[in-house]
């Protein structure tokens, strides 16, 4: 089979032809329809996140796919369920991490990958879903829609009319401001440096979008930065309301740290700052829900769905994510 590999630390991916190995006990072949790209995936690509000890391996980590076979233990998925492919623990076995073979050699790889033509993924990061459900759709709701979505809905305590600003509006970012539009927020801002992506955030959810945080110039009950770079955090800190909670989705470079003034943290104002992983999203129960809004149209996926590549396109569609001009950017693998 096709599949994109990370041989080299802050390279492109190598599109190698690469052999499935057997199934062990809870894990499910998975023939994958769609992939999205997160911007996760550009700091395992840099190294940010230590793997580069466990190099050479598979990528990615939202999609949607056919289930072609299942392991011994395997009671959620059958041959022939459309599932979502999702980094978060749903139900099913935890199975041990898979194996390929690359070049005549055995390789490790992630409890769920998604740049493939096929993956071999543990039980619990698989959802079945109906056979219907659009496959672009089912691709987010393996991270950026359930992620913005469970941040509002299960993390930021948001009451209706609060204010919102969104920091950095890529793929995740223009799902939180969705999500906040339908928890009624108000005002619902947009920030981002890249000025390209003001239509696109305003016609999601944003009621405003300002170029740089510093341009905010009244206090926000919620504000959450995607960007993960420290001086954005610090700054956006100081512009909360008191009570208000500072969410925090981007990951630091490694090596880097947070500051915050000392007079205006402990100001008793109660701010708070909190960091999140995948919206506290449980994918058995919050992916159904999600479906049932897109199908009656109050969650709009299409919007955010700007570009699509094939496998073999994978570098450039990741030149095109880092550059900023993209909603979510699909890999389109197999049929949809």
């Amino acid at each position: 089979m096709k599949a994109a590999v990370l041989e080299k630390i802050d390279a492109p991916l190598a599109v190698r032809e690469v052999e499935l190995t057997e199934l062990k006990f809870g894990q499910v072949l998975v023939k994958v329809l769609v992939s999205g790209l997160c911007g996760a995936q550009l700091h395992e690509i840099r190294g940010y996140k230590g793997n580069e000890k466990f190099l050479p391996h598979l990528m990615g980590h939202e999609g949607c796919g056919i289930v072609e076979d299942v392991g011994v233990g395997v009671t959620t998925v059958k041959p022939g369920d459309k599932v979502v492919m999702h980094w978060r623990p749903g139900s099913g076995v935890e199975s041990p991490f898979p194996n390929y073979v690359l070049n005549g050699k055995t390789i490790s790889s992630g409890k769920v990958t998604t740049l493939s033509e096929y993956s071999i993924v543990s039980e619990n990061r698989v959802t079945k879903i109906p056979n219907e459900t659009p496959s672009t759709l089912a691709a987010m709701l393996g991270c950026s829609l359930t992620t913005a979505l469970g941040i509002i809905d299960n993390e930021c305590d948001l009451k209706f009319g609060q204010s919102v600003a969104v920091i950095g509006c890529g793929g995740v970012g223009l799902n939180l401001l969705q999500a906040a539009k339908m928890r009624s927020a108000s005002p619902i801002y947009g920030v981002d440096i890249n000025k390209n992506m003001g239509d696109l955030s305003l016609a999601v959810g944003a009621e405003k979008f300002l170029y740089d945080i510093e341009h905010l110039h009244e206090k926000c009950d919620v504000i959450i930065d995607t960007t993960g770079i420290p001086q954005v955090i610090s700054n956006a800190y100081d512009k909360l309301a008191p009570g208000g909670t500072l969410v925090l989705v981007g990951q630091p470079k490694p090596g880097l740290s947070l500051e915050f003034d000392g007079l205006s943290f402990f100001d008793g104002q109660g701010r708070k700052v909190k960091a999140t992983q995948g919206g506290k999203t449980n994918p058995e129960v919050d992916i159904p829900r999600y479906i049932k809004l897109a199908v009656k149209g109050v969650l709009d996926y299409e919007t955010l769905h700007t570009d699509t590549f094939t496998l073999d396109e994978v570098n450039d569609a990741f030149d095109l994510l880092k550059s900023g001009n993209a909603g979510r950017i699909m890999i389109k693998i197999g049929e949809f």
